[in-house]
């Protein structure tokens, strides 16, 4: 059996472990940690201002919003989330570019199947990136203006702008 004097030393170490391991973890969170909160959210009506460069910056984009989507549980009587695409995206959705971006736009057109999300394009982009509006695939609703679009949903329909 270990004497006593052992007992208290290795009593008096693990002690002085635990209290030098609190205060390192107080040092480096004084404020505390977090806590996830599951605040219920009621469904909107949401326009996103899509204008981005690439196919990786274009999913991110489909992803907020299809998360955004579910959050509202996609609810067709109150949800609306539209993406009003003008930027160096507009490419991607040509017909032309079909194999290349397949995964991507079987994506794109797969959200906008349950009619929460819509999909619409600048026509002007289009133009500007050398495309009519009968080359880009017919999921997309083709729009005069994406700043027109953007701005009559805003003060006409009482949508939520998103960036």
């Amino acid at each position: 059996m270990p004497s006593i004097p052992f007992l208290a030393k290795t009593l008096i170490l693990f002690t002085a472990l635990a209290w030098s391991g609190a205060a390192t973890a107080a040092e480096s969170a004084p404020w505390g940690k977090a806590e996830a909160g599951e605040p219920q959210y009621a469904p909107q009506k949401v326009v996103y201002d899509v204008a981005v460069p690439d196919a990786k910056k274009l999913s991110g984009v489909l992803d907020r919003a299809s998360y955004l989507n579910n959050v509202y549980h996609a609810d067709p009587f109150g949800t609306s989330i539209v993406l009003v695409l003008h930027g160096g995206e507009v490419p991607l959705f040509a017909i032309e570019h079909y194999e290349e971006n397949q995964e991507l736009m079987t994506r794109a057109q797969s959200l906008t199947v349950g009619g929460t999300i819509e999909i619409r394009m600048c026509e002007q982009a289009a133009k500007a990136h050398g495309y009519d509006p009968e080359e880009i695939h017919g999921f997309v609703q083709i729009v005069p203006m994406a700043d027109a679009e953007i701005i009559r949903l805003q003060q006409e329909e009482g949508y939520v702008y998103m960036q």
